[in-house]
C-alpha cells in the first residue's frame, strides 16, 4: 500500500482522470466541473504572502520539471492557479552545494537566484531531512536593523514523523504556522536565534500565537487494499505524497490538500489561514527524498 487514493468516483474524479480511456463524453463533463473562484492577482508578491480569503479555496497546480542536465536531482517546481488562465504564482528549486535540503522560492519562473529581486522565501531542512522551516525573504538576524523590522519571518515549519519500523503505513506530518490576529492577519514571528523559532516553540509547547496542524489520517480500505482519503475528485493517482492538512478541533475543514494527478503534476488547494508561499513550501517538503519519512 503506497498512499492515499481518492475515495469516491464522483463525476469530478472521472473528469480529472483524463488518462483513462472511455470515461465519459468530454462536452457533457465540462459543465459539471465547479469552476474555480475568480482570483485576482494584481500584485503577485502581495498575493502569495497573503492568507487565502476566508471561505475561498484557492485551487492550484504544481508541475515538476526534470528536463536538463541536473534536473533529475534538482527539478524545478512551478505553482499556477488551476483555472482557465493558469496564472503563474511561484517557482521553487533545491539549491546545489547546500549541506541540508534548501529550496529557493521565487515569484519569477526564470530567476531562481538568492540575490535576485524575485526571491520571496525559502524552505530549509535539518540534517535528517525530517524537519523543515519556511522563511520569507527578510534579512538574516545577523543583519538586523535597530527595530528588527527587516528580519525574516518564519512562515511555517513541517515535522515528519520517522517510521522506525521500516516503510509501513502512511506518513505522519505536523505543520506549525504563526497564529492570526483579530483582523485575520498573520502574527509576525521573527526569531532572534534558532531557539526562538516555530520548531522550538512547538517542541517546548510554547503555543502563544502558534497554530498546530496535522495531516488527516487516511482510512484503510479492504477493497482496494490501500489507505484512502476523499479528495473530492481533485486527486486521481495513489501516492505516498498525497495528504490533507487539518486542525485537530475540526478535521472536516481542509486547510490544505495536495495530491498527484499525473507523473509530474499535482493539485494543491489551500484555505485560510495559509498563504501560497506556506502551502507551496509544505508541498515542496513532501518531495524531499529522505527514506526516513517514506
Amino acid at each position: 500500500p503506497k498512499g492515499a487514493e481518492s475515495e469516491e468516483e464522483t463525476p469530478e474524479t472521472q473528469q480529472k482522470n483524463s488518462n483513462k480511456k472511455g470515461k465519459a463524453k468530454k462536452s457533457k463533463k465540462k459543465e459539471e466541473r465547479p469552476p474555480s473562484p475568480v482570483i485576482e492577482v494584481d500584485n503577485l508578491e502581495e498575493f502569495v504572502l497573503q492568507p487565502a480569503p476566508q471561505g475561498v479555496t484557492i485551487k492550484c497546480r504544481v508541475t515538476r520539471d526534470k528536463k536538463g542536465m541536473d534536473r533529475g536531482l534538482y527539478p524545478t517546481y512551478y505553482l499556477h492557479l488551476d483555472n482557465d488562465k493558469k496564472v503563474f504564482l511561484l517557482a521553487g528549486r533545491k539549491r546545489k552545494k547546500s549541506k541540508t535540503s534548501n529550496y529557493l522560492i521565487s515569484i519569477d519562473p526564470t530567476d531562481l537566484s538568492r540575490g535576485g529581486d524575485n526571491f520571496i522565501g525559502k524552505l530549509r531542512s535539518n540534517l535528517m531531512g525530517t524537519r523543515f522551516t519556511v522563511f520569507d525573504n527578510g534579512a538574516n538576524p545577523d543583519r538586523a536593523n535597530a527595530d528588527w523590522s527587516n528580519v525574516r519571518q518564519e512562515l511555517s515549519a513541517v515535522v515528519y514523523e520517522t517510521n522506525v519500523l521500516g516503510f509501513k503505513g502512511p506518513r505522519k506530518m505536523t505543520v506549525i504556522i504563526p497564529g492570526m490576529n483579530a483582523d485575520g492577519e498573520r502574527v509576525p514571528i521573527r526569531p532572534r536565534n534558532d531557539n526562538d523559532g516555530l520548531l522550538m516553540r512547538w517542541q517546548n509547547r510554547n503555543m502563544d500565537n502558534v497554530i498546530e496542524l496535522h495531516n488527516k489520517a487516511p482510512v484503510w480500505n479492504d477493497e482496494t487494499q490501500s489507505y484512502v482519503l476523499n479528495f473530492h475528485g481533485r486527486v486521481t493517482h495513489a501516492s505516498v505524497k498525497n495528504f490533507q492538512i487539518v486542525h485537530s478541533s475540526d478535521t472536516d475543514y481542509i486547510v490544505m490538500q495536495f495530491g498527484r494527478v499525473a507523473d509530474d503534476a499535482f493539485t494543491m488547494d489551500y484555505n485560510y489561514p495559509l498563504c501560497a508561499v506556506q502551502a507551496f513550501a509544505i508541498a515542496l517538503s513532501s518531495f524531499d527524498g529522505k527514506l526516513a519519512c517514506e
